[in-house]
């Protein structure tokens, strides 16, 4: 049963009415109490109808919801709970919430970088307090990757607080060909997860082209106060559209890859697609299938292409599939004489 707002308002201000044990509580008391609770909560007047109580009463009694509010009306006219010491606000846990809460708390560790979340932890601490305690010897169902050696990951939080609040950030970069670190100042858009690996994505300070930068390339950083921040037109959805990974590219990149994947890994590329642009073109006879993308030919594709070796032959563009075979070739090399022997 879904629940709106107003009704989640309604049931709570039942429940407190009904916690009051010191006055008799009609029908009509308990309609003009949600009436008032409702205008304090939307500002405006709600016309609470005598049925709609009725059939709140009746959810509340029930197990539809998971109360079984012990409600019941005494001198044929009152309402009361018939145990004093209940509320909805202190409902057991049963074995089923104990397991959701307990996969939403290790969800939630995962993003214990960023400050966004810091005033859960005290909560989680709680519920994770009482979850072990009902439910001791569980290890968690969901396992989420997450590599603590990674670098840069001290900078999440000062990059997401940075493109909340529209300050510009002066940063200290160094890519992997540079041979000494640059520091200037850049305007962050969005922070971006790809293989287990962070980005922000932005512009540097006059700038008009998009700028990808590795959190783990960051030598030092810091808030610019005396720059004006600019957004400009960022869609990530229509920046990405195109690309697979993060590696943006230009128009004269953006290709019909053609691939076509053998018997044993047609159903594992068929099920999680590389790219939302794939389409399968034909099944063929062997079990293999030919599949068609469109997307700018940057360093990811190929590493994923790769990763498939001698399961995966790029059949378009002619460009690209020189490139793998030309890998594939001095991969091949250097195994050789364990192949031969």
């Amino acid at each position: 049963m879904a629940l709106n707002k107003n009704a989640l308002i309604r049931y709570r201000t039942i429940d407190k009415c009904l916690q009051n044990p010191y006055r008799k509580w009609t029908l009509e008391d308990l309609i003009e109490a949600c009436s008032e609770s409702l205008y304090e909560y939307e500002g405006k007047q709600v016309n609470v109808s005598r049925r709609t109580v009725q059939l709140d009463i009746q959810n509340m009694r029930s197990e539809k919801l998971g109360y079984n509010a012990p409600i019941e009306v005494y001198d044929r006219k009152f309402y009361r709970y018939a145990d004093p010491k209940y509320s909805l606000t202190d409902l057991p846990i049963n074995e089923s919430d104990l397991s959701v809460l307990m996969e939403s708390v290790e969800m939630l560790k995962q993003f214990s970088d960023f400050s966004l979340f810091s005033e859960l932890k005290g909560l989680l601490h709680k519920l994770e307090d009482r979850i072990y305690s009902e439910k001791s010897d569980q290890y968690p169902i969901i396992h989420i990757d997450k590599n603590e050696q990674l670098k840069g990951l001290e900078h999440l939080d000062v990059l997401y607080q940075a493109i909340l609040k529209q300050i510009v950030v002066e940063i200290t970069y160094q890519s992997f060909q540079a041979r000494e670190p640059q520091t200037f100042p850049f305007h962050g858009y969005i922070l971006k997860e790809f293989n287990n690996r962070w980005f922000v994505v932005g512009r540097r300070h006059r700038d008009v082209q998009i700028t990808t930068l590795a959190l783990d390339r960051i030598r030092a950083i810091g808030m610019n106060l005396s720059l004006a921040y600019h957004r400009k037109d960022f869609d990530p959805d229509a920046y990405y559209r195109n690309t697979f990974g993060v590696t943006v590219m230009g128009e004269s990149q953006l290709a019909e890859v053609k691939l076509v994947v053998d018997r044993k890994n047609a159903p594992y590329v068929l099920t999680k697609p590389f790219h939302h642009s794939q389409e399968l073109l034909e099944q063929r006879s062997d079990g293999s299938v030919l599949i068609r993308l469109w997307v700018h030919q940057n360093f990811e594709l190929e590493r994923l292409i790769l990763g498939f070796a001698d399961s995966i032959e790029v059949l378009h563009p002619p460009r690209l599939r020189q490139r793998i075979g030309r890998k594939l070739y001095y991969a091949a090399k250097k195994y050789e004489e364990d192949v031969v022997s």
